[in-house]
């Protein structure tokens, strides 16, 4: 979501020049941290608040955060364009991450093995993917952690045995991997079709002061096109 929050932030400063706003990565888990301790206005999230970090806010605040959906993301599997493979089960990519699918030859490719690439766990989409793809259960202790979206890309890239996942605006050079025979296009992912869809959020303490609100309003007007632009699903078409 770096990218998508890097590019609201140019765009709404470029309309308004006597604003500053300053967007660091690093990870849902990251950015609660950053908003609980008071060094962030808003803290982007690819997932709810877990239980202990509402925890938080309400011990040192008094309050439990306030959410705003922002854009819908689908969750895709990157493959190598040379991996015959680029339809698969839900089922079969529970048990790849999970470690009892181990080569391709078992899901129709190559007989090479599968090198699966993961988000750390400080990572929003890390804790997604465990709990609606894995069911809760464990990666495999072979999966090899990826710090960023865009590493898991390179990587994919450059390896025709590996596999990995992030949001669908990223991997123009790999392939968006079909799941139960659908592919994550605008259409599957606005009907939902496509099985591993999320919202996309911001998170302030309370209700935010004047200057972060226009910020927020903004986003969820005119700053719907940047989602759109970005490869996200906006929540709604503006004109």
């Amino acid at each position: 979501m770096h990218i998508l929050a890097s590019r609201w932030a140019e765009d709404y400063m470029k309309l308004n020049p006597e604003i500053s706003i300053y967007v660091e990565g690093g990870g849902t888990a990251q950015g609660v941290q950053a908003l609980v301790e008071g060094k962030a206005d808003i803290c982007t999230a690819s997932r709810p608040l877990r239980p202990n970090e509402a925890r938080l806010l309400a011990e040192n605040y008094g309050k439990l955060g306030m959410n705003f959906l922002v854009a819908k993301d689908a969750l895709s599997i990157y493959i190598h364009p040379q991996n015959p493979v680029q339809d698969l089960t839900l089922a079969q990519v529970k048990e790849i991450f999970g470690g009892k699918i181990t080569n391709w030859q078992d899901v129709g490719g190559h007989n090479a093995p599968i090198t699966v690439l993961i988000r750390p766990p400080n990572s929003g989409t890390h804790l997604y993917f465990k709990e609606h793809v894995l069911d809760g259960d464990d990666y495999t202790p072979t999966a090899q952690i990826m710090s960023t979206t865009s590493m898991v890309v390179n990587v994919v890239t450059d390896n025709p045995e590996a596999i990995g996942y992030g949001g669908i605006a990223y991997g123009m050079n790999v392939v968006h991997c079909q799941l139960d025979g659908f592919a994550p296009t605008e259409e599957n992912i606005r009907n939902d079709r496509y099985p591993i869809i999320r919202y996309l959020y911001l998170y302030t303490i309370d209700t935010p002061p004047t200057p972060v609100k226009a910020f927020i309003d903004w986003i969820l007007s005119e700053g719907q096109k940047v989602v759109n632009e970005v490869g996200y699903m906006p929540l709604w078409t503006v004109d």
